[in-house]
Order: structure tokens, then sequence, then C-alpha cells
């Protein structure tokens, strides 16, 4: 190929090639013939050869070695060499190669030249490629062309001064006054150059800005103009008079009238104009309107035209462009909070846009349904966000089930109707809920103590129907373990009434073990839930110990860890079975500045803490439990402690008094053999005395946050006292660690005590109080009392 043929017929030898290696050939040869010529500096075909050179670099191929090459012919006095030298430049340089600081003065020079031409090639390659350097030497050339007479040269200057103040924003100053005198042009090519660089002065400057306010004025005559003028052949745009500019003038209108109430009055009247007069059928005009929207929400403007605003959106919602539809949710969705009232009128139609076939506006609009929940509308937007939810794509299910969860909870008209709606959303997405889903759901139900009897029974049912659904199931499970004597008696007057038998109770229990769906957590509530029945039923007792105990081997460690204990409870504590498994306490919800030893109620210590998964699956709170016999590890992560803030609420933990034994011989032994503290001679102070039953407290401070509270307990009654146990509660930023009780009965006549050691860790030296539970067998009748410390003796906490 001959280095001299134009650049039609080398274009056309590239694209005939068949194969991309005959295409390299034939630019490899181009590119040498090329640099040969250049070699040459033969002046008659260096413009041509650039050109090809140019070509090359657009189709990807190396062309750095052309850079020089352009430097020469910025130089050259023929504005054909100058022409395809700039072109060259700005796309062969950049403002990080040291090649472009050649060209400076080249461009300095042709930024006086006497053809408008060459001094725009100058601009236009200084706003491409001008670094930092070159824009602070040649800003002041900018500035005076700026001044100009020729509105194409202005047109240019004011483009170049737009890149200049982005890249130097200290030389905006420069350019202020200038850009206000070109307000008063005719030519829009200028007036749009101005209202950019107007807008970019503002944004980088807040002085700049107060001092552009007092030129609103300027800008809603020009607006005016745009909107009342006529026909015009040379901006007219699908019947609208030159949008661009309008689009421009109203967002640096937007810039100017945020947070200025004078502004913004000087500008109501124009948008209302705009927005009433603007045709909304075509892309452009809607175009214009949207701006006007965004202006209309940002500034300090009327709420009529604010709901103007909110009703223009609402046609675009009724648009048939998806794009349109998308943009209106997405603006609706940022003044909603704002414009409740506005943006509910639309409710319907945001509605019906989660039934569009386009994944993006199907999750604008779930996003925007669940921000327009609201007390008064709870019942009916959550009908169709649950109708959404059962036919949604997968990937908006978990969102579309949290934000139906969280509605349901703040706007809830009753307890009934909130466990109803979360258990529909378990049934048709069960598997897509979160983590914390199972728990919620659970201290819901707990706390709905006159819903105890319909839940378990619609739980019951909700598990025969389908068994897939974990979180579902979960739940069942845990309502059937507490509650299954509501669900053999059968009186439950909300629903059609069932007669159950213990053996179809537990045949859904065993179903849910057996199943190849569970998950070991599944398998973990099912097991526990079945072992709870034991103390609900009577005449299955056997049944449940031989299921028990096939978990004993059980390959999950940590299902054949409970399958072991409650072997245990069956063995060899059995007298201890019903109180370890009776009901849960009925759970509240964290609140500031709240403990267990505050809560009120006499007959439980409340937990304040929110309830975790193991936490809810295993019966911690109220279960006594020996701290050397550390049964299903009801203490939890006793062993380490836990430091929370104090203003969370407090956790409480059960104790059980149980006959001392070695270490050793203790199977359930797992915290080790600790030894029951002795009293010490520290002050004692009596916190209960009732039925010849006396409950000493006494303290030793062994450190800045340590603390040992010995309990001594003493009969003096005629009779023996028998199932002696004792239950504390603390704050929970205090850590609280029991040792191994002396036994579990109180002698007759004070024949002998019964003491326990507490350790007490208070990192944060919260006030420290206790709540104390005393129950215990006195003359064949069971006796519970709670006692609350508020004051320790010989210590001051």
């Amino acid at each position: 190929m001959s280095p001299s043929i134009p650049l039609q017929e080398m274009i056309r030898a590239i694209r005939s090639a068949r194969t991309q290696c005959e295409e390299r050939g034939v630019i490899q040869r181009e590119c040498a013939a090329i640099r040969a010529q250049f070699r040459q500096s033969d002046s008659e075909s260096r413009s041509h050869n650039l050109a090809k050179l140019l070509y090359v670099h657009m189709l990807g191929y190396p062309a750095h070695f052309g850079q020089m090459e352009c430097v020469r012919m910025i130089a050259s006095p023929r504005y054909s060499e100058k022409r395809v030298g700039y072109l060259g430049a700005m796309m062969l340089l950049d403002e990080k190669q040291d090649a472009s600081l050649l060209i400076t003065n080249s461009i300095k020079n042709d930024l006086s030249h006497n053809s408008q031409y060459v001094q725009s090639l100058a601009l236009c390659t200084l706003a491409c490629i001008g670094s930092a350097e070159m824009c602070r030497d040649l800003a002041p050339e900018i500035d005076r062309l700026l001044r100009a007479s020729n509105s194409y040269i202005k047109k240019k200057a004011a483009l170049c001064a737009i890149h200049i103040v982005r890249k130097v924003p200290e030389l905006g100053e420069l350019f202020a006054p200038t850009a206000r005198c070109l307000l008063v042009e005719k030519h829009h090519g200028v007036l749009h150059g101005a209202v950019v660089l107007i807008t970019e002065l503002c944004e980088c400057n807040p002085e700049t800005l107060e001092r552009f306010r007092k030129a609103v004025p300027d800008l809603v005559r020009i607006m005016k103009g745009l909107v009342t003028s006529g026909y015009s052949p040379e901006h007219d745009v699908a019947g609208i008079s030159d949008p661009f500019l309008q689009v421009r003038i109203q967002r640096l209108l937007r810039i100017l009238g945020r947070n200025s109430e004078a502004a913004s009055d000087a500008m109501n009247d124009l948008l209302a104009q705009v927005a009433t007069n603007t045709d909304s059928t075509k892309s452009v005009g809607n175009a214009v309107l949207y701006e006007t929207v965004l202006t209309v929400l940002d500034i300090k403007s009327e709420s009529g035209l604010r709901v103007l605003a909110v009703n223009i959106l609402g046609r675009f919602l009724l648009n048939n462009d998806r794009n349109i539809r998308y943009i209106a949710m997405t603006s609706l969705q940022k003044i909603v909070g704002t414009d409740n009232i506005a943006v509910q009128r639309h409710r319907g139609t945001i509605v019906d846009c989660l039934k569009d076939a386009d994944a993006s506006v199907k999750r604008r609009a779930l996003d925007l349904s669940l921000a327009l929940v609201s007390a008064s509308n709870i019942r009916s937007m959550m009908k169709e966000l649950l109708v959404f939810l059962s036919s949604c794509p997968p990937e908006l299910r978990a969102e579309a089930a949290s934000g139906i969860f969280h509605a349901a909870e703040k706007y809830a008209p009753s307890q009934r109707w909130h466990i109803d709606t979360i258990l529909h959303v378990l049934t048709t997405a069960g598997g897509d809920v979160r983590d914390e889903t199972v728990p919620n759901l659970i201290l819901l139900i707990t706390s709905a103590a006159e819903l105890h009897c319909y839940t378990v029974h619609k739980l019951y049912r909700a598990l025969f129907t389908d068994i897939s659904q974990q979180p579902l199931v979960q739940v069942a499970c845990w309502c059937i373990g507490e509650y299954g004597d509501l669900l053999l008696k059968g009186e439950c007057q909300e629903m059609e009434p069932v007669e159950l038998t213990e053996d179809s109770v537990l045949d859904a229990l065993e179903t849910v073990l057996q199943s190849h769906m569970s998950s070991p957590v599944t398998r973990g509530f099912a097991l526990t839930a079945t072992m709870k029945l034991s103390t609900r039923i009577t005449e299955n007792v056997d049944r449940i110990r031989s299921i028990v105990s096939i978990y004993g081997s059980c390959i999950d460690v940590e299902l054949q860890q409970r399958a072991v204990e409650y072997n245990a409870l069956f063995q060899k504590y059995d007298h201890m079975r019903a109180a370890v498994l009776e009901r849960m306490p009925v759970f509240e919800k964290n609140s500031p500045g709240h403990t267990n030893g505050e809560s009120t109620g006499d007959d439980a210590v409340k937990v304040m803490d929110k309830v975790k998964q193991r936490e809810i699956s295993l019966p911690q709170q109220q279960q006594p439990v020996n701290q050397v016999c550390n049964l299903l590890d009801l203490l939890g992560d006793s062993e380490e402690p836990v430091h929370p803030g104090p203003a969370q609420g407090g956790a409480a933990t059960g104790l059980t008094n149980n006959p001392a034994r070695p270490a050793g011989e203790d199977l359930l032994d797992l915290l080790g053999g600790f030894e029951p503290t002795p009293p010490t001679p520290a002050p004692a102070a009596s916190v209960y005395e009732k039925n010849g039953v006396t409950l000493t407290l006494a303290c030793d401070k062994h450190s800045d946050s340590g603390l040992t509270v010995t309990l001594a307990a003493s009969n003096s009654s005629d009779s023996d006292v028998t199932s002696f146990t004792l239950q504390a509660a603390v704050p929970k930023s205090v850590h609280l660690h029991m040792k191994a009780p002396s036994g579990d009965t109180l002698p007759a006549r004070g024949a002998a005590q019964v003491t326990q050691s507490v350790l007490l860790n208070n990192p944060n030296k919260v006030t420290l109080k206790m709540r104390i539970r005393i129950s215990y067998s006195s003359q064949g009748s069971a006796v519970q009392d709670t006692v609350q410390v508020d004051s320790f003796p010989g210590v001051d906490v």
C-alpha cells in the first residue's frame, strides 16, 4: 500500500480485511509509512498523514508517535494544517503529558488571531485538554474574549471559562462580572454558555451565589421570553422554544432559590406559568416540566405550587414511557416525607405500578408504596402489598417482606391483625424473610396473652399445610411447645373447633424432626417443643422420652447436646423438669432506662432484652438451673463478661439450689466444680422474712468493679422447708455469675443454713440493683415471693 493514498482508500482497505490479523498488517504498514513521512518533513502531506493516523487511533491502535507532529502543525500558519493539528492535540494529548505544555504559547497566540475560526480552534482545545497551569496562564485572554463583540467567539469563550472554573475554582472571581453582563445577550448560544458558567460559579463559591441572586429577575425575564415567544424556526424543538436553554435556566434558578425566600418569591409566578402552559404530550415538554418540578420542590415555593408539582409527577405516572414513570416515582420518593398528603392523592396510580413488567419500576413502586403506608390506610395498603408479595420477583421478596413487617409493627390496628399479617407473609415468602423475623414474631405472640389460643391453632394448621417455609415452622413449633395445652383443649372461639389428640400433636412435631426440608435450627425448635410438651400432656410422656433419646446420637452436635441434656432431665433431674420447662414469661421490648431490677410484676422477672433465636428455643429466663449443673446452657455466654450500654434492659438468670456434688461425679457439670462460697464476716442485712424463712445478704467488694454477694437462708419454723430455690436478675450491663448453693432444704428451727455466692461485675459503674425470687415448699404448699434489693450493706455501690 502506498503511503500517499487518500484517507478514504486506507479506510476501505482496513474494512475489507477479512481477519483481525490482516487488519493489523494493513495498519502496521501504513503506520510505518506515516513515520517515514514525518521524518522527511514533507509539508504537503503532513495534514494528510496526521488525519490517517487519527483514524488509526480511533480504531484503538497506538498513535502516540504523532504527538510532536500535532505540536508542529498547531504552530503552522496554514489554517488547514492548524485545524488538523488542534484536532490531533485534543485526541492524542491530555493534561498529564508534557507535550501539552508545548502548545500553550501557540494557543495564546491564536487567541489573539484576527480570524474567529482560528480563535475558535484555540478555545476548543484549551477547554478540552487545558491543565491547571495552562488555565492560570490563559485565563486573562479568555476573560478578554468574553467581552468581545463577536457572539460566536463569546459562546466559545464562555464554554472555555467553564472548564477553567472547574479546573481552578479560585479563578471564578475573574469571570463573575463578565458572566453577569452576558445575560443581556440576544444570542441563545451565548446565553446558554453564560447560564452554565454562572451555575458553576455559584456551586463553587457561596459568596458568588449571594451576588448572583440579584440576577434572578434577569433570568426570569429571559425564561418568560422563551415561554411566551411565538414560533422560532431556529430554536423550536417539537413546539417548545429552546428547551435546552429553559432547562439550564431552571437549574440555575433552583440553585439561586434554595434557602432564599426573596429569590423564591421572584420566580414562583414564572414556575407556575411554565407548569401550566408547557405541552406534556412530547418528551421535550416533559423534560421542561420535570425540571420545573425539581425547581419547585427544591426552593421555598408556595404550598399550592408544590401541590401542582406533585400533580405533574402524578401525570408522569400515567405515561406509557417507563423511563418517565421511573423518574416520577424517584422524585415522589424524595418528597413523600414533606408532602405526604399531596402524594397520597396518587396512591392508586403508584400501587398500579407494582404490576409493571419492568423490574426497576416495580422496585421504585414498592419503595414508594411502603413509604405511603399510614395508620389511616394500613389495611387497604397491606392488602395490595400482600398481593404483590405473592407474585413479586424473587430478588424483591426479601425487601417487600421486611417493608411489610416494619409497616405492620408501626401501624398495626390490633395485635390479631398484626399476627395474621406476619403469618401471611411467612406463608407466602417464609424462605426469603430475614433472620430477626422469628424472634420478633415470638415476642409479639408472647405479649398477646389473649391470642395465645388463636395463634397456636392457626400455626398448627399452617404447619400441616406447608412445612417448607422454615421460619413459619420454627414459630409454629415454639408456640406448640409453649401453648400445647391450649391446643389440646380446643376452646378457641375465633376459629372453627378442631378435636386434637396428644398423638396428633406429637405426630406433627415428629414430622418436622424427620423431614428432609427441616434445617438443623428448625429441628432444634421441634425437639425443644416436644420436650416442653412432656409437662403439658399426661399420657404420652414415654413417647416423648423415646423421641428425645433417639437424637442423643444425632450427627448434628447442637441437636445431640439438647437431646442429651433433655435425657438427663428425665433421668436424674425429673423432679426439676416441671420447673425447667414451665411456660416462658411475657417478653417486653427493651426501653431505655429500664432494667430487670426495675421492671414491674410480682410473679415473674420480666425479660427486657430482645429475644434471640437460641434464647427463644431454650427455656432461659424462668428455668431453675444449678450453676454446677448447667442444663441446656441456660445461662448463655455467662462464662465471658458482657458489657452492653447501661441504658439497655436487664437480663434474668435462673438458679436452682441442688445438693452439692463433687464436680467429677456430676455428668452435667458444664462449668466446672465451683465450690460453695462460705459466708463472709462482712455486715449482713435481712432482705426477706416470711413463714419462718429468713434471707440475709452480705457483700464483699474485692475490686473496683467486682463484688461478691453472699445470700444466706435459714428456717425458724417447726417444719422443714424443701425445694428451696433462688433466682436473680440485675441490669444487663452488670455481669452476674452464681456459684453452686449449699443445698435445697432448710431444716426446722434454724438447724442449718443454705448459702449461695453471687459474683457481680459492674464495669460501667451503673446504679446496682438486684431482684431476687424465692421459691420453696412449706407444709405441703408452694410459696413464691420476689424482693428487690436497692442497697448493699457495707459497700458503696
